[in-house]
């Protein structure tokens, strides 16, 4: 080289060290068409489009889908709240109580006689014991408000003082009885006897309310036949005022102390003549007289209110052979003690006392009251048939 000559950059002795490269960006063209993939097969092609259509496909059912559900239920909606248009509002000159009359409506408006259920009864009469057997089977269709509590009473004019309670039912208003009770007539009465049935609504604290009465005579029944069939009940009567009056108390037994707890509460309807009444309890054990208590005396009332509790220990195996009554005594004309009404409870008892007994041993450790009528003297004696004390033996001389 020369001195003072410049080099021409066009020449092709350029230094080496230059940092332009002008051949980079052709060579990287023209390796891009290299990188490409080649020609491949044509099923592959194939495939990623059917893949594609079926997604396509697919989302465009999906959404017509969609849009008839919306449609259907737009529909049953529109039909409801047509449905949901009452009478009042259609243009039409029918009534609305022309189309179907109510059922509380239909024995008034028809002019019939309003029925009070029916009784399933069997008679029978055995001369040699001059007693007339009343079987109570069943009742059905009786009316009430809602559900009851029914219990049916049986008497025989022939015997005034003299009457059976059966089981109360709880909450139903076709009771199945199943109980026979007998009552003595002689043959010479029979002819001009009248048997009554009356069905009651229990109520624990208040009157029983009547459910329907049925008053047969039993001189067109035939004696010599066991009758049984449906008799159909009429309006209940107005009951017989009880001349005894009722007593109120509770009873509460513990199996684990075998502790008997009675509590005599009040009475009333009592005659207004008796002077001092007063409540005798006593305890029997297999027919003979075991404990008695009394309360005090009340004077000058018809509605005593006692309000004293008695305890008897009594084993619970022993709870089954035990009779326990309730007597209201007091001082009559001659002021002498006397017997005015009994209550019987226990095993051998029937209809509210039975049921008062059962609710005490259903309800252990719990008081259970209630009001119950007074009954005959005479009645509960027989009832009862007590066997005589064992006389005490005597000292040897």
């Amino acid at each position: 080289r020369k001195m003072g000559h410049v080099p021409d950059p066009r020449s092709a002795s350029a230094p080496v060290h230059t940092t332009a490269q002008p051949s980079l960006i052709p060579d990287l063209v023209t390796r891009i068409p290299s990188c490409a993939p080649g020609p491949g097969p044509h099923w592959a092609l194939l495939i990623t489009v059917l893949a594609a259509g079926v997604l396509l496909v697919s989302c465009l059912l999906c959404v017509i889908c969609c849009c008839c559900r919306r449609c259907q239920r737009r529909r049953r909606k529109q039909s409801k709240d047509k449905e949901a248009v009452g009478l009042g509002s259609a243009h039409s000159s029918t009534t609305t109580h022309l189309v179907q009359p109510d059922v509380d409506c239909l024995e008034p408006c028809s002019g019939g006689p309003r029925q009070w259920g029916r009784l399933l009864l069997s008679l029978e009469y055995d001369f040699g014991s001059q007693e007339i057997r009343v079987g109570l089977r069943q009742a059905e269709n009786l009316k009430a408000e809602g559900t009851a509590d029914p219990y049916a009473r049986v008497s025989v004019s022939s015997q005034p003082g003299r009457r059976h309670e059966t089981k109360v039912h709880r909450g139903t208003l076709c009771p199945l009885f199943e109980e026979t009770c007998c009552f003595l007539v002689p043959p010479a009465e029979l002819s001009g006897a009248t048997l009554k049935v009356q069905l009651l609504d229990f109520k624990r604290f208040s009157e029983h309310e009547p459910l329907g009465e049925l008053q047969l005579s039993l001189g067109t029944v035939d004696p010599q036949h066991v009758l049984e069939s449906w008799y159909q009940l009429g309006a209940p009567g107005t009951t017989e005022p009880e001349q005894t009056g009722e007593l109120c108390f509770s009873l509460r037994y513990v199996p684990s102390s075998g502790r008997l707890t009675v509590v005599v509460l009040e009475a009333r309807g009592l005659d207004p003549g008796l002077a001092g009444p007063y409540v005798k309890v006593q305890l029997m054990s297999n027919q003979r007289k075991w404990k008695k208590r009394k309360t005090s005396c009340k004077k000058g009332t018809a509605t005593p209110y006692f309000n004293e509790a008695f305890t008897f220990l009594v084993p619970f195996g022993q709870l089954q052979s035990v009779d326990l009554v309730l007597a209201v005594w007091a001082h009559g004309p001659q002021l002498r003690a006397e017997p005015v009404g009994k209550v019987l409870l226990g095993p051998r008892a029937s209809g509210q006392p039975l049921q008062h007994w059962a609710d005490m041993l259903a309800h252990a450790r719990r008081p259970i009251a209630q009001w119950h009528h007074l009954q005959s003297p005479r009645e509960v004696d027989q009832a009862l048939a007590l066997k005589p004390r064992l006389p005490l033996p005597r000292p040897r001389s």
